[in-house]
């Protein structure tokens, strides 16, 4: 069974590199580069996990975050932000993000996030990805 993951990004060079990072026979990438079309796509199409940056064009991420929540209480998300902030950290769990990670990041911690949430073995808490790896973006 292949899984349908939604991106919402709107810097395309990162936006590559999340599809790269999740690229697999089993995953079907989906993106979208604005807040407004990112939340019509939950909506209307079926993901089986939502990657929402925060800094979006027309709607932030923290407001398509809840209104993910308000609709799909259910779909697992994972929130990417620049702001490696207490603030932020307390936001996305408030919000109720699944993971928060912190841009840059690497790769294959993005890719073993998603993977255990698809696969049912994330925590049911927000977990969080703090990297200083220099071969991130």
């Amino acid at each position: 069974m292949g899984y349908r993951v939604l991106v919402v990004e709107d810097t395309s060079v990162i936006r590559r590199l999340i599809e790269i990072s999740l690229r697999s026979a089993e995953v079907e990438i989906v993106t979208r580069g604005d807040g407004p079309s990112g939340l019509t796509a939950a909506s209307t199409e079926a993901s089986d996990l939502v990657v929402l940056d925060i800094g979006l064009p027309g709607m932030d991420g923290w407001e398509v975050l809840k209104a993910i929540r308000a609709n799909m209480p259910q779909l697992p998300v994972v929130v990417l932000t620049a702001h490696a902030d207490q603030q932020s950290r307390v936001r996305a769990e408030a919000g109720g993000a699944n993971a928060l990670v912190i841009k840059p990041f690497a790769p294959a911690d993005l890719r073993q996030i998603v993977f255990d949430l698809l696969m049912g073995s994330g925590s049911s808490q927000t977990r969080e990805q703090v990297s200083s790896d220099s071969s991130m973006l």
